[in-house]
């Protein structure tokens, strides 16, 4: 079988909310907002360069709002990403990174991989309703987010924390 994930769908209580959320704090595009009953609405977001989305609104699940875990969003600079999200007084959880003594199966340390390994490194993030997002770094390069920056002849600093995935 040949398949395509796109959409996890989202419990959320206040669709409205959840929008500014998603697409004013975090940098979601927005794809679709449609309600063309009272009793039915669908708003779907796409981080930008995913080929992913979630959708959230009126009529679209019975889920307890806020009861959605371990959806990853993954980035390129996890420090970058949590401080631009600290700076939104988001309230983004201390980096940690996977204790690979004796292989995969071991917990959890604080702060950075020392090594900056792909997939090792993390922090939690939740939404309004408390849906649980992990973010997790793949793909650092020291030098690329200067590269990036005199590209680009700007300062990057302003840029939605989802720049720190290209």
């Amino acid at each position: 079988m040949k398949a395509l994930f796109e959409v996890v769908i989202l419990p959320v209580s206040d669709a409205d909310r959840s929008l500014r959320f998603y697409r004013d704090q975090l940098g979601f595009e927005l794809d679709v907002d449609y309600a063309r009953l009272p009793d039915f609405r669908v708003v779907q977001l796409t981080p930008h360069g995913s080929n992913s989305s979630i959708q959230f609104g009126v009529g679209l699940t019975d889920a307890p709002p806020g009861s959605v875990r371990g959806l990853y969003l993954v980035v390129r600079d996890i420090e970058a990403c949590q401080r631009e999200l600290r700076d939104q007084r988001l309230g983004v959880t201390e980096i940690r990174h996977k204790d690979t003594n004796g292989g995969w199966r071991g917990g959890y340390l604080p702060g950075l991989d020392p090594g900056r390994s792909d997939y090792a490194s993390f922090a939690d993030l939740r939404d309004p309703d408390g849906n649980a997002w992990v973010l997790q770094e793949r793909g650092y390069h020291p030098t690329r987010r200067i590269q990036d920056e005199r590209a680009s002849g700007a300062d990057q600093s302003g840029a939605t924390w989802l720049n720190y995935y290209r």
